[in-house]
């Protein structure tokens, strides 16, 4: 199973912002994309799907940026690459032209059981789970490049 490239850059962007956690400014969705060497406009397609899922909270302004909600932060790494991910199915029994084997194949119940063994395996983890040492440190040692938008 592959997860989509926004849900990757999800990750990356809620792993960043959990290392730097309460470290004083919070960083802006420019300098975090930066820092994770992802588009802008990608990482602000994530920033607001992450909002909207209570794990990352946004202020606008002088003062503003981005923070790691606590849900964010210690909730189920499953739960949220679910969410993430939506609920299609592995393969697309159902495209246009639909597969001609839909109506009696077994394939498609075998692979949803492995997505769910896939996200079940996740479950127990956090984002604070996955910053702890090496990764933490060598996030916190990113830094900005130039934009690549």
């Amino acid at each position: 199973m592959r997860l989509t490239k926004s849900t990757d850059i999800a990750l990356r962007v809620a792993m960043r912002l959990a290392v730097l956690g309460d470290s004083g400014d919070a960083p802006t969705t420019r300098e975090v994309a930066s820092a994770v060497q992802v588009p802008y406009t990608h990482a602000a397609k994530v920033v607001s799907k992450l909002q909207h899922l209570g794990a990352v909270e946004a202020r606008r302004g002088r003062g503003g940026g981005l923070t790691l909600t606590t849900a964010g932060r210690t909730g189920s790494l499953g739960r949220l690459v679910r969410d993430l991910e939506g609920v299609d199915d592995v393969v697309g029994c159902e495209d246009d032209p639909p597969c001609p084997l839909r109506g009696g194949c077994r394939l498609r119940g075998a692979l949803r059981t492995a997505q769910e063994a896939f996200y079940v395996s996740l479950d127990p983890l956090s984002i604070a789970d996955l910053v702890e040492s090496p990764t933490g440190p060598l996030l916190l040692s990113l830094t900005s490049t130039p934009d690549r938008d």
